[in-house]
């Protein structure tokens, strides 16, 4: 993170996320726009210490004459606004979730542009305070429909076929640049249509497809993990055992490609490494110094590619995993650029557990508790209370068919 950006004021950043949020550029329109607008200036107060009790300050030092800066910013900071929303006796318990929501969504765009390193908001300490939603069943969740996640499948494929044919149609005269700069776009479409689909139909837990930064046996799915012969996939499950999960048809094909245009240089290169710049120039430069090269020949080699991500494949300097606070930030761009309609009280995006309970949602009313459950890695007495609005539905057609019949 860069020294310029975490001295960037919290509220100089409101204008470009509001503008990247409102309904078209330069638009001051929308409702998300006007309501996200309104709590930030209230969190930009809060932090400034203009709001709370008499014993508040603010999130700068005492001995510190400044505005709030991004440096100002972690888990515990998000922690104690989520502590101030849940005191406010005013506030009913989903209105403080919908607050915090507009903050967390806010937190998520400045780790995508910078300013933060880390996705605080969504943390588990700083979001413990906060009050459960009151009267919301499991069927409120949100489930990706059949047709958002068609939408989404068929964007992240039109997209990763034209960032290949794009590559793969350039002239022999191409400049090596160039050419390097059409794979990686070719690279980065092929990794995130993969992911959308993997997420969308195999089920799978986010957390057990990606790299968790505090569990180093959640370090992500490798090549190595997965037999698209057999349609299978090894992960270590939430019950901490390693177990293989299905990889259904539609998952296959994407997967395929994408391996072939990376062409990793080993197995245990990860399925979704991660293509942040920071993160692998860091990474570059540390493993080619460990090999004894000086700093001036590093740099002569990473200025031969147009991206160091291309120099890990070609030295195999194998990269992290993408983390989930990563999907979370690739599916909210990618719901986005697909214009997706979602209306979902937590959610502006297809969040990526919204894929699983999707395809639970399919699961359950095709073929019912049991095989829903083993496909989940569920008990079916689990399965049975989330999905419990599906087993209420059919009851109440039940009910309805009977009266009918008695009535008529």
């Amino acid at each position: 993170m860069s020294d310029r950006a975490l001295s960037t004021p919290l509220d100089d950043s409101f204008e470009r996320y509001l503008l990247d949020k409102g309904k078209g550029r330069g638009s001051d329109g929308g409702n998300y726009r006007r309501n996200a607008a309104r709590e930030l200036e209230r969190f930009a107060e809060w932090a400034a210490g203009d709001r709370g009790n008499d014993d508040w300050t603010g999130i700068v030092p005492d001995d510190v004459d400044r505005d709030s800066t991004f440096e100002d910013l972690d888990e515990r900071v998000f922690r104690e606004y989520a502590r101030h929303l849940a005191g406010d006796r005013g506030l009913k318990q989903n209105t403080v979730q919908t607050y915090y929501r507009y903050i967390s969504a806010w937190c998520g765009w400045c780790v995508n542009e910078g300013y933060l390193g880390a996705h605080y908001a969504q943390r588990a300490s700083a979001m413990a305070p906060l009050p459960e939603d009151d009267g919301r069943k499991p069927g409120d969740q949100q489930a990706w429909t059949s047709e958002q996640r068609h939408t989404l499948t068929r964007h992240v494929d039109e997209r990763a076929r034209d960032a290949v044919e794009a590559y793969t149609t350039l002239p022999e005269d191409t400049n090596p640049l160039d050419k390097q700069r059409a794979r990686y776009a070719a690279l980065k479409a092929a990794r995130d249509r993969a992911l959308v689909f993997v997420l969308a139909y195999t089920a799978v837990r986010v957390g057990e497809l990606l790299r968790d930064p505090n569990d180093p046996r959640r370090r992500g799915v490798r090549w190595e993990d997965l037999s698209l012969d057999d349609g299978s996939m090894d992960v270590y499950r939430k019950k901490q055992q390693w177990d293989a999960a299905s990889l259904p048809d539609p998952v296959i094909s994407p997967l395929r490609s994408y391996r072939k245009l990376m062409d990793p240089p080993t197995e245990r290169w990860p399925v979704f490494p991660t293509f942040d710049q920071r993160t692998l120039a860091e990474l570059v430069q540390e493993e080619l110094t460990e090999r004894g090269e000086r700093p001036e020949a590093i740099t002569e080699r990473r200025e031969d590619y147009a991206r160091d991500h291309l120099l890990a494949l070609a030295e195999d300097i194998r990269p992290p995993s993408i983390t989930t606070d990563g999907a979370r930030s690739i599916l909210q761009r990618l719901s986005e650029a697909a214009e997706i309609d979602i209306n979902h009280p937590k959610h502006d995006y297809l969040a990526p557990h919204g894929g699983r309970r999707g395809v639970g949602e399919v699961l359950v009313r095709a073929f019912g508790y049991t095989v829903a459950a083993r496909y989940l890695d569920n008990s079916e007495e689990m399965v049975r209370e989330r999905y419990s609005h599906i087993e209420a539905g059919e009851l109440g057609d039940v009910a309805t068919e009977a009266l009918n019949e008695v009535d008529g």
